[in-house]
């Protein structure tokens, strides 16, 4: 997989069934070196590439930074793109794609994005099991749902999942385009810098 320079143009076709999309994750859970951290904070992919010059890991970041030491966090990032370290944001394909998964209306490509990155997480909390001692995890909707199931499948408890169905059912509103919102949202950003403060003052 490194030093493949190719663009993968966009596509009707969701990056999650791609052959190189299945490729990139094989080689990250069969040969690549994951770092040793005491924590690793789970992150879903953006739009906009690489991920952490998007606006919403920008402020996902400015958080975990004003709160937890850079050596003392691992950002993996998840979704339609699979399951991704940071540092590898810039790597074909992750960083040569456009998808919104939102955007779908589609049952069946939702419930085979379900399954897939379900697999696809799981064989990353596995392999990282001895990798992180804590897990930290920031998403809604599908991909929350994703993670929770791979966290069962594994075996591998997830120690802080946010933001809280509190916070997420109080936020829903049906009437909108995505019913939860955006984790950039005021309350979801307040809950998850309260709470991942009190989570790392406490490990």
């Amino acid at each position: 997989m490194p030093g493949h320079t190719d663009l993968l143009l966009d596509a009707d076709c969701p990056p999650f069934y791609l052959p190189e999309f299945e490729d990139a994750c094989r080689w990250i859970i069969e040969e690549y070196d994951v770092p040793f951290h005491r924590l690793a904070i789970f992150l879903p992919c953006a739009v906009r590439k690489p991920y952490s010059t998007s606006p919403s890991h920008r402020l996902f970041l400015h958080v975990i930074e004003s709160i937890i030491p850079a050596d003392h966090y691992h950002i993996v990032v998840f979704g339609t793109c699979g399951t991704v370290p940071a540092e590898l944001e810039r790597m074909y394909p992750f960083s040569s794609y456009r998808y919104m998964l939102g955007n779908c209306g589609v049952e069946r490509i939702k419930d085979d994005f379900l399954e897939i990155e379900t697999h696809r997480l799981a064989g990353y909390l596995r392999k990282t099991e001895k990798t992180y001692e804590f897990r930290v995890a920031y998403c809604i909707g599908l991909f929350r749902e994703a993670m929770i199931r791979a966290s069962r499948r594994s075996n591998i408890p997830i120690d802080l999942l946010l933001p809280s169905m509190g916070t997420v059912e109080r936020m829903r509103n049906p009437d909108r385009p995505f019913p939860d919102g955006s984790l950039s949202m005021d309350e979801y950003i307040t809950e998850f810098r309260n709470e991942l403060s009190s989570f790392y003052r406490n490990i």
